[in-house]
């Protein structure tokens, strides 16, 4: 992107806020035109968030969801980066798991929520394994492909240097496979994060996902589901930033684009 093109300093931040306003804005008329009782108005949710802190209920949900995450997705992480380049290494041994993995990659992790809850029961664990499940094969599949991408020239090289294998992987490949795998971990953990909150709708009883269904319930406390609605999004939104600006390290900007 050439720099006449890049947004300003104060337009990066005034156009996001501008559309949050008018969405906002458009949320509280259309409720206001259409008189309904049930569905809260922005005035409402934000009252129920702030009935929710002052009882201390909405940061423990929000650590309960977050540390399930945290556990499931680095869980998928330790083992998928590694098992993804050794696929990615070897061509003869992804011949092989290929055929397994894409069979078990396209099933929906809310799919395994029957399973998990007879292998686990019902509690943390069923929750965490959804969320390694959900992680655990978009990591692989994207590590496989990042080192397949390397351009040849590079292990060339490496090998010319003198490198083994295993030190060709770990200082030339997976450097240079790096922004690639790092978009992968980015849409990991965003499935991760979508999982985690149908899990806790079924298998736990603390959690955002939780606070939804039981707010539906426990009378109806429409203004509650909302606010936990937006709180998802919001914390996903802070996610997926975190994950950019990771991007943008230098340590892994050097790494193998694709020129245009």
């Amino acid at each position: 992107m050439r720099a006449q093109d890049q947004p300003g300093r104060w337009e990066r931040y005034f156009w996001p806020v501008l559309a949050t306003a008018l969405f906002l804005a458009f949320w509280y008329c259309a409720v206001v035109w259409s008189g309904t009782k049930i569905f809260p108005s922005p005035r409402e949710v934000v009252r129920g968030l702030a009935e929710l802190i002052h009882e201390g209920v909405l940061y423990h949900d929000i650590i309960d969801s977050l540390r399930r995450v945290a556990i499931g997705y680095f869980a998928a992480v330790a083992l998928g980066i590694p098992l993804g380049l050794l696929f990615g290494w070897y061509s003869a041994v992804n011949q092989v798991v290929n055929p397994v993995v894409q069979i078990l990659r396209p099933i929906s992790p809310i799919a395994w929520i029957p399973v998990a809850i007879i292998l686990f029961g019902v509690g943390d664990y069923a929750a965490i394994f959804l969320v390694f499940l959900g992680a655990f094969f978009p990591i692989v599949v994207t590590c496989v492909d990042s080192v397949a991408n390397v351009p040849l020239i590079y292990r060339r090289a490496g090998s010319n240097f003198g490198l083994t294998p295993p030190q060709l992987l770990s200082r030339v490949v997976f450097p240079a496979a790096l922004p690639q795998i790092l978009v992968g971990l980015r849409i990991a953990l965003g499935i991760g994060w979508l999982v985690v909150v149908a899990g806790e709708m079924i298998a736990v009883s603390s959690g955002l996902g939780f606070l939804i269904i039981d707010s539906r319930n426990s009378g109806k406390r429409y203004d509650l589901v909302v606010g936990a609605m937006l709180l998802i999004g919001v914390i996903g939104l802070m996610l997926d930033l975190l994950f950019r600006r990771i991007e943008t390290m230098k340590p892994v900007r050097w790494g193998f684009r694709h020129e245009s």
